[in-house]
């Protein structure tokens, strides 16, 4: 499947004081139609795409459909399959923030909600990157809660993927042949010098938490004792493990310029740019979770000549190519996303 998205992320910057509203600063809410011919107009038939949660999640057992109503109409209208994105790097100010132990489960009450509403939809990615979105959230400090510790990413983390796999859960029991397409990024950190090579080592375990967590799957024993130094207690663990619904999913990944880190023996870490490139890590992790995966995100500035965009879609394309044929199970790219976008700072 060829795809495109409109994003509907909606971090807080400024200790929760200032939300960035992709959709609104994009112009999204007033122009959505036109956005909605793009898609058709360059004949894409698969749309990334979902309502803005604190516009819509008004609290427990109150919503506001008014606007994805009309959204979705349209999309089934015009033949355009939407990949629902319910919940992109923020919350409601309602439930504040994703150290929120609440938000699981009120996250899973949301979904159930959407999918009663919009029973012909098929394809779900309820959280987008939920890896990223514990990392930029609670461990570097620059989103939401801003938090900067192990503690509070472990944190994040854990109520993340469950409120993921909770909503999955939901989905599955209103729609059964739901299938969730992950959108999560693809990491790599290399070593720059050898007595970096224990932090590459642990930070090449740590990126695949989210997933392992979502799948069911043992983590690494190093991960497993970080994880409960850090406040995940074994019961909490085990919960992953009971409910896996690794068969319900595809491996959906994005890959840009910044997902690959160079480790100093200090470790500090810094964006190496394109090393290994998308096909590589994909392979890693189709090998670990052995899924069909699909090419979720990717994007680059148009850059002085107006040409870098075009030369790294080209690039993103022929990278999909090549993990297609050397046999790993190949679904779809997806640029991301439709038109230009803002910064979230």
């Amino acid at each position: 499947m060829f795809a495109t998205g409109i994003e509907n992320s909606i971090p807080t910057i400024n200790n929760g004081r200032t939300r960035i509203d992709q959709m609104e600063l994009c112009g999204h809410y007033k122009h959505w139609r036109l956005d909605f011919d793009c898609v058709e107009e360059i004949g894409i038939e698969y749309l990334r795409y979902g309502p803005p949660i604190h516009k819509t999640y008004l609290g427990p057992n109150r919503y506001d459909w008014e606007f994805a109503d009309l959204a979705f109409a349209d999309l089934k209208r015009r033949d355009i399959v939407p990949i629902v994105d319910l919940c992109h790097f923020g919350v409601p100010d309602w439930i504040g923030n994703f150290q929120n132990p609440d938000f699981p489960q009120l996250f899973a009450l949301y979904a159930a909600a959407f999918a009663e509403r919009y029973p012909w939809v098929q394809l779900y990615t309820p959280v987008n990157e939920m890896f990223i979105c514990s990392v930029f959230s609670a461990k570097y400090g620059w989103w939401n809660e801003q938090g900067t510790t192990d503690q509070s990413f472990v944190t994040a983390l854990k109520h993340i993927v469950k409120a993921n796999v909770m909503a999955m859960i939901e989905i599955l029991k209103r729609r059964p042949d739901a299938i969730f397409i992950q959108s999560e990024s693809s990491e790599y950190f290399h070593a720059d010098s050898p007595g970096a090579i224990a932090q590459a080592e642990h930070l090449n375990q740590w990126r695949f938490l989210s997933l392992d967590l979502n799948y069911g799957r043992r983590v690494d024993s190093s991960m497993y004792e970080y994880l409960l130094d850090n406040g995940m207690t074994k019961a909490e663990y085990h919960w992953f493990l009971e409910h896996r619904l690794k068969q319900h999913c595809i491996l959906g990944n994005d890959y840009y310029v910044t997902n690959e880190h160079r480790v100093f023996e200090n470790g500090l870490t810094t964006a190496s740019g394109e090393v290994f490139g998308y096909s590589e890590i994909t392979r890693q992790y189709f090998e670990r979770y052995v899924l069909p995966v699909m090419h979720t995100e990717t994007n680059m500035r148009e850059g002085p000549t107006g040409q870098e965009a075009v030369q790294w879609l080209w690039k993103e394309w022929a990278n999909i190519l090549r993990v297609r044929n050397v046999g790993i199970p190949t679904v779809g790219f997806t640029w991301y996303s439709l038109t230009d976008q803002v910064d979230w700072d």
